[in-house]
């Protein structure tokens, strides 16, 4: 009896894995305009800040305007200093975007660097300069030699509602995008990201998904996952964007899942079904986590 009620919800998991969602809204000009000038101007710097190069920062003493946006337990039990938390999830960041302010660079960190950069994506989107620390907490921060001297447990606000004002379509796309969160909390695609783990169990039953390696096209070539299309990640990407299916669910993977969360950020934005891969291919930096640090198969 056991074992059949294992096969059942297995083959329930597969069931839903073939559901693909499409787009129901449309996207308006503002929106699509304003991440296809990001992607085509994308920064040197992809939009991050090195883990040793921010805790320097935060040594010296330097005026930063910091947002945690793991969630508020772990928040509570140190912090860097300054940070103000925000939760990832469907409420926070969205009810606040006119309290973040548009004359300073806005860092954000969350566990791994994942929903970080998901969120760069999207305050960039909306005219925040916006940098994700790299690894986030877990892999980055608490990694480098005496973090502990700039970490905190006494919390902090924000401010009064700032003077600058979001395009109102883009504002609500932005908004539209977290609170979204609610309807995959429960689902295989939490956080807008599905496991390595899932993500072989559809492959193997042949869902409906097309997967997209944003790695380089030398790193695409020595090794990626069987059927993926390769858009290298770089400014100009979004020129490839239109050549995307909009009834399949996209799943993106660069490194370490990084990149691949500005990159889910702008898809959705512009309507696809996009989620990125957990721990992306995966590298000795990040692991266990990753395609092939759980020891799935590449191809050449």
């Amino acid at each position: 009896m056991r074992k059949r009620r294992i096969l059942l919800s297995m083959a329930l998991v597969v069931m839903a894995l073939l559901v693909v969602s499409t787009s129901a809204f449309a996207v308006s000009d503002a929106v699509e305009d304003a991440v296809n000038d990001y992607f085509a101007n994308l920064p040197e710097d992809n939009a991050m800040i090195g883990e040793e190069a921010f805790v320097e920062k935060l040594k010296a003493g330097e005026d930063l305007f910091v947002l945690d946006i793991r969630q508020p337990d772990v928040y509570n039990e140190g912090h860097v200093k300054g940070a103000i938390n925000l939760p990832w999830g469907p409420d926070a960041i969205a009810d606040n975007l006119d309290k973040l302010p548009a004359d300073k660079t806005i860092y954000v960190y969350c566990y791994t660097g994942q929903t970080a950069n998901q969120t760069v994506g999207l305050l960039n989107f909306a005219g925040f300069e916006t940098k994700s620390v790299r690894f986030g907490w877990n892999l980055g921060i608490s990694k480098v030699e005496g973090y502990e001297n700039v970490v905190e447990t006494s919390s902090n606000q924000l401010g009064e509602v700032t003077d600058y004002e979001i395009n109102p379509e883009i504002k609500t796309a932005v908004v539209d995008y977290f609170k979204g969160l609610a309807d995959v909390s429960d689902s295989m695609y939490k956080n807008y990201k599905i496991s390595e783990d899932m993500l072989k169990m559809a492959l193997d039953s042949d869902a409906d998904m097309m997967v997209v390696s944003i790695r380089q096209a030398s790193a695409y070539a020595e090794g990626h996952i069987e059927g993926a299309v390769n858009i290298p990640w770089g400014a100009g990407m979004e020129q490839y964007f239109g050549q995307l299916p909009q009834d399949k669910k996209l799943v993106i993977y660069c490194y370490t899942g990084q990149t691949a969360g500005q990159t889910v950020a702008g898809l959705r934005m512009l309507g696809y079904d996009a989620v990125s891969l957990n721990g992306g291919m995966g590298t000795p930096m990040n692991e266990p986590y990753g395609w092939s640090n759980k020891g799935y198969e590449v191809v050449q």
